[in-house]
């Protein structure tokens, strides 16, 4: 991972990183980067990440597993989408099993 002084950017980075089929919230990124406190702040990030392309900003979720980000995404179901193409189980906005699609980042990048 290149050092960069831009949250955003490093934000970005990580979620770069998560893998296929599996997902992480927005707490755990910002714990990874040293920044407890900053879901929200990595929330802003995911929602300016759209414009990149290469960025998996449906990967991220909120700490329930809700697809708190969804009306970000074009269409009314496309993050839901994008994640069952990858295998992920969705109901009511809810990722389902999400102990065994979690990715967190400390564990992950250590």
């Amino acid at each position: 991972m290149k050092k960069t002084d831009n949250f955003f950017d490093r934000v970005y980075e990580i979620a770069r990183l998560i893998p296929f089929g599996r997902v992480t919230n927005y707490g755990a990124i910002g714990a990874y980067l040293g920044a407890v406190r900053s879901a929200r702040m990595v929330g802003w990030a995911m929602t300016k990440a759209h414009n990149l392309g290469d960025v998996p900003a449906h990967r991220v979720v909120n700490k329930q597993g809700l697809l708190t980000g969804k009306h970000h995404f074009d269409g009314t179901n496309l993050m839901q989408q994008l994640l069952e193409n990858e295998g992920i189980v969705v109901i009511d906005n809810q990722i389902q099993d999400l102990e065994k699609v979690f990715w967190d980042p400390i564990k992950e990048l250590k």
